[in-house]
């Protein structure tokens, strides 16, 4: 099959020609005379006319397959405990750093808290305020802290993240906060009732939840924009977005305000903020991680997931979310959580695949520091052979009538209610989701069959694909203020290109910063593995990163040191 992605060129709307569109789509009859256009333009047309005869795959659910013992799993998780082990360093301090620092008595949980408090204070009264967490309570994030020196003083630290603070996105239910989902109509019942499986097994380990990540409006869009909250501004350029729909969460990894975060991923959410803000972000096969205490915004696609500063970071907070769930029972079929041979940076066992025009189809800078990064693996001992992936743009189009049509019934009741309260950009999609009948709804899973089939017969030959993690760096805020939106259907696809089919069939998937573009800009490079083969993705990328040096953004804080590299007062 011939490569069908294509560069879309569709006018960016912001303003008085976003509102138009808006009056239109949400006319039935301007709709219904648009819709033929549209659904063309959009792609949509060539899931309607495809003769598709496979059986629809509601849910991209993999058998567990083979797995370790639990003797032999936990067993592969110990090295984080071993003396001698030796953390990857990003360019502030990561998980492992701060707690060697807590471990020698150079500094304390408490005084690491005030810093991650003032910083978050500190960067939403910058002029280009970051916008990366949006409500803190710092009277528990302090009687956490206070919990956590106690038990270092004791002798006593429940693990590595024992004292580490942890900012959650906003559509993962934490006590004492409201999950808004990043709207001002959502989560007006309060405060959540519990902790999310995942933030609840993240607290046990002790780790501080210092409060809620910014995120594009119901995770709707991918650069960050948020009229609500404040657009999340990217800390290597305070002009640009720091990606989304995670975006305080990689943001705020990247600002140095926490090392670990932990984000949501239907079409890139995790991968896209954390390669636009040079961090690491791990997708993992779905059921992988429970979603249980999640708002339910896009049930078939969505992955729960970590965002840190350095892969150690990343697969240290995967090894403690993921695993079997009572109250998620797409998590209970899944094999033991391992990590086994993480440290092996030896990779001639590796399987490296790589499809040239897809590959190939970014930015000229994404590309050369892609294929740099593909030589430094390439160099520790990986193989890298040529595959083909056919029907990307099928693919595409379904997936992206997957997530919106699933987002659409989930807001649905409150967006019929008051679709004023909605956000113009979100408005606009939400509408054109009614482009799509049942029917279209049910051949996007036949896609989804075939997008399944098509990686069983890639990863019989191969380990994991590479490919960019977004074919543009990190845009533009074009707007004048942060009061204004702004809708850019050719922003959106260059910036999930790679992304989208891992979410559609439930493949794990890790991006690793792999360098900068000319005007310092991170770049990631994208690992998509096996059906729950996340630790071969993490040991490739922690390898990889060990051969890329890190450089600070715009905005820098150092919770140990507190040295600060702004280009403001």
């Amino acid at each position: 099959m011939p490569y069908d992605l294509k560069t879309l060129r569709v006018p960016r709307l912001a303003g008085a020609s976003l509102r138009s569109a808006i009056a239109l789509m949400e006319r039935g009859a301007t709709r219904n005379l648009l819709g033929p256009v549209l659904a063309k333009e959009l792609g949509a047309s060539q899931i309607q006319s495809a003769d598709l005869q496979q059986p629809p795959t509601f849910l991209p659910q993999h058998p567990p397959g083979r797995s370790l013992s639990a003797a032999q799993a936990r067993a592969s998780l110990a090295f984080f405990e071993q003396a001698g082990f030796e953390p990857n360093q990003g360019h502030l301090p990561g998980v492992f750093e701060i707690g060697q620092a807590y471990r020698e008595v150079r500094i304390s949980p408490i005084e690491v808290a005030e810093k991650a408090i003032e910083y978050i204070d500190l960067t939403n009264k910058l002029e280009r305020q970051l916008n990366a967490i949006i409500i803190t309570n710092e009277q528990d994030v302090r009687q956490q802290a206070r919990a956590s020196d106690e038990r270092f003083a004791a002798g006593r630290p429940l693990s590595w993240l024992d004292g580490i603070p942890v900012a959650i996105k906003d559509e993962i239910d934490t006590l004492p906060y409201t999950t808004t989902v990043g709207s001002q109509i959502l989560g007006q019942d309060g405060s959540a009732n519990q902790d999310a499986t995942a933030v609840a097994r993240l607290r046990a380990t002790g780790a501080i939840i210092i409060g809620k990540a910014n995120m594009h409006e119901i995770g709707i869009g991918v650069t960050g924009a948020n009229v609500t909250y404040g657009h999340c501004r990217n800390p290597y350029d305070l002009d640009r977005y720091a990606g989304g729909s995670s975006s305080g969460s990689a943001a705020a990894v990247a600002a140095g305000i926490c090392p670990v975060t932990l984000g949501a991923d239907g079409g890139g959410s995790i991968r896209i903020p954390a390669g636009l803000c040079g961090v690491a972000g791990l997708k993992p096969t779905w059921g992988r991680v429970s979603e249980h205490g999640a708002f339910p915004l896009c049930w078939s696609v969505a992955h729960m997931g970590p965002i840190g500063m350095t892969v150690d970071d990343v697969a240290l907070t995967y090894s403690i979310i993921a695993g079997p769930d009572l109250l998620d029972q797409y998590s209970c079929s899944q094999p033991a959580v391992h990590l086994s041979q993480y440290l092996k940076k030896d990779l001639s066992d590796v399987k490296l695949g790589i499809y040239a025009p897809w590959f190939s189809h970014a930015a000229r800078d994404i590309v050369q520091q892609s294929h740099l990064a593909v030589e430094h693996l390439k160099s520790l001992g990986a193989s890298v052979y040529d595959i083909e992936v056919s029907e990307l743009n099928l693919q595409r189009v379904a997936h992206a009538l997957t997530i919106s049509s699933e987002m659409r019934a989930a807001v649905d009741t409150v967006h019929r209610a008051d679709p004023d309260q909605f956000a113009p950009d979100t408005r606009l999609i939400l509408a054109l989701t009614k482009l799509f009948s049942s029917t279209d709804y049910v051949k996007a899973q036949q896609v989804r069959s075939l997008a399944m089939q098509e990686f069983e017969r890639i990863f019989q030959d191969t380990d994991i694909v590479v490919t960019p993690t977004t074919a543009i760096t990190a845009p533009k805020i074009k707007a004048q203020n942060d009061d204004s939106a702004e809708s850019s259907l050719t922003t959106t696809t260059e910036l999930m290109r790679f992304c989208y089919s891992a979410n559609l069939v439930g493949l794990p998937a890790l991006t690793v910063p792999a360098g900068y573009d000319e005007s310092g800009l991170p770049i990631g490079l994208q690992l998509i593995g096996k059906p729950w083969h996340e630790h071969e993705l993490l040991r490739v990328g922690r390898a990889l990163e060990g051969c890329i040096t890190r450089q600070p953004g715009e905005l820098s804080l150092d919770l140990l040191e507190g040295t600060r590299f702004e280009t403001e007062d």
